[in-house]
């Protein structure tokens, strides 16, 4: 097990790198052979995570990373205090991140192709590497921005994304910082988003 302390960041993010290299290497195996016969295999996205100090246990294949962090993978960024990770006997990945009292774990994700930004806030956020599911739970709220404007919010206890079939769930509760605790939704129709998209596309062609 290794202990690192901030004064050691850089050696801390190399580690981070390394920890996670292994903990990716089963994972990305699996996403690749997943593809179909014929097709070339996807590849996965880098990660990087930096953090203050990174607590490693190699033979649990856990790390524990604190103060600060930001994960970034691919078009998707996570900010909180904690993230812990952990990798299974099949080599699927399973997460937690965690802030501090008063404070909300912060996700966004953005598509450049449809000019769409999803952002997330939460008390915690866990991700089933398994199921492909990630959850933001208590107070959980996912923005979808469209050319930097807002058009669609979902608010509850918890909001759970499937990244197979990109289908998002709420699920209302006492935490979901709603009135009486219900799902609150509010969805723009798909004939504006789509003009939107649109306009959007057509600003940046003309630039």
């Amino acid at each position: 097990m290794t202990s690192i302390s901030p004064r050691l960041s850089r050696v801390a993010l190399t580690l981070a790198w390394c920890a996670l290299a292994s903990l990716t290497q089963a994972a990305t195996l699996k996403e690749s052979a997943s593809g179909k016969p014929g097709e070339q295999p996807k590849e996965a996205p880098s990660t990087l995570i930096v953090s203050d100090t990174l607590h490693y246990d190699d033979t649990k294949s856990e790390s524990t990373f604190t103060g600060n962090v930001v994960m970034t993978r691919g078009l998707l960024t996570l900010n909180s205090d904690v993230l812990k990770m952990h990798e299974d006997k099949d080599g699927f990945q399973f997460g937690t991140a965690t802030v501090d009292k008063g404070k909300r774990v912060f996700i966004r994700q953005d598509r450049p192709d449809t000019f769409e930004v999803l952002e997330g806030i939460g008390d915690r956020a866990e991700y089933d590497g398994k199921e492909e599911i990630f959850d933001l739970i208590g107070h959980a709220i996912v923005t979808r921005y469209i050319c930097g404007d807002r058009f669609d919010t979902i608010n509850g206890q918890k909001v759970r994304y499937h990244q197979k079939t990109d289908i998002y769930e709420a699920f209302a509760g006492p935490d979901a910082g709603t009135s009486g605790g219900r799902v609150r939704s509010v969805a723009q129709p798909r004939s504006k988003v789509d003009a939107a998209i649109a306009a959007c596309k057509a600003k940046k062609t003309a630039n």
